[in-house]
């Protein structure tokens, strides 16, 4: 298989990961975008020599630009660059690793374009849900997940009967950094203490989404969508070693799981590679090596935040789209050392009162409802 591919979000964790499976695979890769890390994005080019690159930041794709004036790759900046790389015509499939809400448009564009999406970006599927589903059905592609968790339910899933009897879906969690620890201890940790994930390696905003299992939430609502089952019939459960990466349950109680050694080229290389596989970089999986697996249930008390999302996707409409937005900003204040971990589900929650109860909704409500939840989450927090 000779894949043409571009990545969105090419320095960040899953972006420097997913080339290291073009890398290793032969893949050609034809555009590749990121936020502001110029410096990085010109090795990469120097490296992969895609045919168009982008810098979200004006000044840093000025730089870009000086940098590999003496490359054939054509340089864009600002939104519109990105959209451009996500719709380039060369890539037949796009792996979205932008994270956060700025990763929906270069989404859309690409299942507009009629790319296959490989989606590692949690937030354009829980916030854009219907939206990006109905793209996707109307454009006739495949979309492809890349999260361990989703890719695990997916690959679970081809071993599914012809007659759906799919009953329930179990995700893993790691249960991050602060597993077992009540509220009173965590008064006082810091984002420095949140990012000491016990298992994964992802970047910050991500690392802190775990550490408060807002992360274990989004994929809740992801799985409701990709896998069009009721919020009911998702279950969580904390799996410390996360070499069980999810499972589904069948109507005769039998349940199958997907396992392997925690490192995302295994989901990434095989939304890439689907429905083939290919030998992979990752170490095999030995068993007798790890021993033993322990599973535990959620503290919903002390994690207040998948409360918050499973009442999110249950009222549905935009409010799956508020909540993401608004624990957006609150991750960034506690990142920025301007509000405590236990105020985040406090800020987050905010977005409860000020979302309109609309089933049906635009791609402009999505971003009204963006501002609107930011703005109150800073007044709440007093920092505006």
């Amino acid at each position: 298989m000779k894949k043409n591919i571009c990545v969105l979000g090419s320095t960040g964790s899953i972006g420097v990961q997913s080339l290291d499976v073009a890398r290793k695979a032969g893949f050609r890769v034809s555009a590749i975008t990121a936020n502001k890390n110029y410096k990085l994005l010109e090795e990469q080019i120097r490296e992969f020599r895609p045919s168009f690159a982008a810098l979200f930041d004006e000044n840093a794709a000025k730089e870009l630009k000086t940098r590999v004036a003496d490359l054939d790759t054509k340089i864009y900046s600002g939104e519109e660059g990105v959209l451009a790389c996500a719709a380039v015509s060369e890539a037949d499939t796009v792996l979205d690793a932008i994270v956060g809400l700025a990763g929906l448009k270069p989404a859309l564009a690409a299942i507009n374009e009629k790319k296959e999406l490989a989606l590692a970006n949690k937030e354009a599927l829980v916030a854009g849900g219907r939206i990006v589903l109905d793209a996707v059905k109307n454009a006739g592609v495949r979309l492809l997940p890349v999260d361990s968790e989703h890719s695990a339910i997916f690959q679970c899933l081809q071993g599914s009967p012809p007659n759906k009897a799919l009953k329930k879906i179990i995700l893993t969690a790691s249960g991050g950094p602060f597993f077992g620890k009540t509220k009173e201890e965590l008064k006082n940790v810091t984002a420095a203490d949140a990012l000491k994930h016990p298992t994964w390696d992802m970047g910050a905003k991500i690392t802190i989404d775990s550490a408060s299992m807002f992360n274990k939430g989004l994929e809740l609502i992801e799985a409701h969508f990709l896998f069009s089952v009721s919020p009911e019939n998702i279950d969580i459960v904390v799996h410390r070693e996360s070499i069980i990466h999810s499972l589904i349950e069948f109507e005769d109680n039998s349940v199958l799981a997907q396992l392997g050694v925690s490192d995302m080229r295994i989901p990434i290389q095989y939304a890439l590679t689907y429905p083939e596989r290919y030998p992979s970089p990752v170490k095999e999986l030995s068993l007798s090596d790890i021993g033993s697996l322990t599973f535990f249930k959620p503290d919903y008390e002390t994690f207040d935040c998948l409360n918050i999302c499973r009442e999110a996707i249950k009222k549905g409409g935009l409010f799956p789209a508020a909540v993401n937005s608004a624990n957006e900003e609150a991750n960034r204040l506690f990142r920025e050392g301007k509000t405590g971990f236990l105020e985040l589900s406090e800020l987050i929650r905010t977005a409860f009162s000020i979302t309109p109860d609309k089933t049906d909704y635009t791609l402009t409500d999505i971003y009204e409802i963006d501002r609107a939840c930011r703005e109150a989450v800073l007044r709440a927090a007093n920092q505006i």
